[in-house]
């Protein structure tokens, strides 16, 4: 049985989904097709209403470990996405049962999650990519595949581009984001558009830490979590089991 879902099915009210879930998905397609309150990002925004993209859910109820699942969800999009349209990405939305985290609450809940998801590849890191987060081309993989991540929390008031009623995780493909680039008149284009819409969407600046992939002075790990202020961690939450054999030794 298949962890994914596909627009058109949660599309479908008489799905047989929990509530939540139904829920979860009623709320991001009003964010991603609010023709007032534009979502910032013009590329989500096509993914979606293109049918790009995939979800998945994981509850904190599950029996099965919220890092489990979640690798489980990355592994079936990983080796499909392909096949998804170029623009595809995929949406997970997490159930958790304490609600009332602050943004850095948050944030440590995610790079621990993310750390504990990168225990489980069984694949090696990628030889083309660092395997150090304070390399500029350094991205989180998974089962031999790049992404770069995206994480929303209902704690985030000020960046409302990073704030959702659940916690919330977007994982885009390198080769999407490549294939993107491979145009540069129109990624040149639509980059301003972008910056416009994030003026207007969230109530602070634009965090200072959002910079192009491998562009001098960029670390992408401080654009996975973006809190709420300008301020970011001063070196990457990430830990690997490799990395902590290594500080070990």
């Amino acid at each position: 049985m298949s962890l994914l879902y596909q627009h058109s099915e949660l599309e479908n009210n008489d799905a047989p989904l929990e509530e939540w879930k139904k829920d979860a998905y009623r709320l991001f397609a009003s964010k991603m097709s609010d023709r007032e309150a534009r979502f910032p990002c013009i590329p989500a925004t096509q993914a979606f209403a293109m049918g790009h993209l995939r979800y998945g859910f994981v509850s904190g109820s599950d029996h099965q470990s919220t890092d489990h699942k979640l690798a489980e969800i990355i592994t079936e999009y990983g080796r499909a996405s392909r096949s998804f349209g170029e623009y595809s990405s995929l949406i997970v939305f997490l159930e958790l049962r304490d609600t009332t985290r602050t943004v850095l609450e948050y944030e440590t809940f995610f790079w621990g999650l993310l750390s504990q998801v990168s225990d489980l590849d069984v694949k090696p890191w990628p030889e083309d990519i660092p395997e150090n987060p304070e390399n500029p081309l350094w991205e989180f993989c998974y089962d031999n595949e790049r992404y770069f991540v995206y994480c929303g929390t209902p704690a985030h008031t000020s960046r409302q581009s990073r704030s959702f009623p659940y916690f919330m995780l977007a994982m885009t493909p390198r080769w999407v984001l490549d294939q993107w680039n491979a145009h540069p008149k129109k990624a040149a284009a639509i980059g301003p558009k972008i910056r416009e819409r994030l003026s207007e969407y969230d109530a602070v600046p634009a965090h200072p830490e959002l910079k192009q992939y491998g562009s001098h002075g960029n670390l992408e790990y401080k654009q996975y979590f973006l809190r709420d202020d300008d301020t970011s961690p001063s070196r990457c939450p990430f830990l690997r089991a490799l990395q902590a054999e290594k500080i070990q030794e």
